[in-house]
């Protein structure tokens, strides 16, 4: 039997792009939809205050802004199959510490492993699986592959309630990560220790395979930090996510009272629904020579539209809700996407596979304070309430304002 030749075999980029997408299926659903439930899980389980556990959500975040910016490093000398399967071993174990602790210091150390296991199947991971394989098509396999992070949303917001509530939160914790850990190990070895010069292939399935180069490291020089286009795209990054994770880490709590449990998870399966939705539409139909930065103020700006519909609705579960949710949901996904492609579009390609890591990792440091942040704003009441929101869409203004402060000046041509 022979194997066909490298010209006859289909692009293996498709394939990646729909282990990607099942791999963000899980790091979202488990990593980053999961803490809002889980903040509300521990607070119920052990009658802590709000505040206290949303500093454990902001260790969660904080320690993972570390390790992704390492990440470049850690898959250059262990690889990407190991990293990966690693990650999802951290992550399991960590939702198990979450869902034991006894004291606060354990809960401390549970976030840690959580943190530095999430981010191998977030967002940096997700750039540095998909950028090897596509360049021109980038914009349309990366939202297709981030869609499975919205996807974990929809999935996982109500089975984490289900589970919860059905078995308890250990057992809940010990099923998820065992299902998980088993996907990730079977996608590391079927995929993602293929690469496109491993396999006689080039970037799009166009042609035959470049000889295999490697990208000189774009080092963090001081020039690199003076850079008008780096900072502002960092700072637009990690105030827009600010916003959305500090609002999305107390919405659940905020919802229950006037929805209930059960429809505040599916609300909160909505919102990620809208999230496919919003990042499917800007993936595919936003124009190659786009002004990339524009069309991440246009979804910023949903979002702010969505804030004060929430603002609203005055704690009812009326006409006012649903569409904030529905239009704070359509910039999720696009929150995070739209950054890295961003960064194609502004920086070479070897500088690009350093900006991203970056870049997230920047913004997941910022972030990662948004819990605690808007859990000292929360005063149990409706005035409490409606700070959250006014404070998201002031923060989401500004994070605008960053990426248009950006715009001036550039000379740089589009990269591919």
């Amino acid at each position: 039997m022979t194997l066909p030749s490298p010209a006859a075999r289909p692009f293996f980029g498709w394939h990646v792009v729909a282990a990607t997408f099942l791999l963000a299926t899980f790091g979202w659903g488990v990593g980053f939809y999961g803490p809002p439930v889980f903040l509300y899980a521990v607070v119920a389980r052990t009658g802590w205050p709000v505040a206290m556990v949303s500093a454990a959500v902001t260790v969660h975040f904080l320690f993972g802004a570390g390790v992704v910016a390492n990440l470049p490093r850690l898959y250059r000398r262990l690889g990407v199959p190991v990293v990966t399967v690693a990650g999802a071993a951290l992550l399991a174990l960590g939702i198990l510490g979450w869902a034991l602790a006894a004291q606060p210091w354990q809960l401390v150390l549970a976030a840690l492993v959580s943190g530095a296991g999430w981010v191998a199947m977030g967002a940096a991971a997700v750039n540095a699986l998909i950028a090897p394989w596509f360049s021109l098509r980038r914009p349309a396999a990366l939202g297709m592959a981030y869609n499975g992070a919205s996807l974990g949303g929809v999935i996982f917001s109500p089975l984490w309630i289900a589970l919860i509530s059905g078995m308890g939160f250990a057992p809940a914790a010990l099923a998820v990560g065992g299902v998980m850990l088993v996907a990730v190990g079977m996608l590391s070895v079927l995929v993602f220790r293929h690469t496109p010069e491993g396999l006689g292939q080039s970037a799009d399935g166009a042609g035959h395979a470049a000889p295999q180069t490697v990208p000189r490291r774009a080092p963090l020089s001081r020039s690199f930090l003076r850079d008008r286009k780096f900072l502002t795209l960092a700072a637009g990054m990690m105030l827009g996510l600010f916003a959305q994770i500090g609002l999305l880490a107390h919405l659940f709590s905020v919802l229950v009272p006037v929805l209930g449990e059960g429809r505040t998870g599916l609300a909160m399966g909505g919102a990620t629904v809208a999230a496919i939705l919003g990042r499917s539409l800007v993936g595919w139909t936003m124009p190659a020579a786009a002004d990339r930065r524009l069309v991440a103020c246009a979804s910023y700006g949903v979002q702010v539209i969505g804030s004060v519909l929430f603002l609203l609705a005055a704690g009812e579960a009326g006409l006012w809700l649903v569409l904030g949710i529905a239009l704070f949901g359509l910039g999720i996904g696009n929150a995070t996407s739209l950054p890295p492609l961003i960064a194609q579009q502004e920086f070479s390609p070897a500088e690009t596979a350093r900006v991203v890591p970056l870049i997230v990792a920047i913004g997941q440091a910022g972030y990662a304070f948004a819990p605690a942040a808007f859990g000292l704003l929360r005063m149990g009441d409706t005035a409490g309430t409606a700070v959250l929101f006014l404070c998201a869409a002031a923060i989401q203004l500004a994070a605008i304002a960053c990426l248009l402060l950006g715009r001036e000046g550039q000379g740089r041509p589009t990269q591919g």
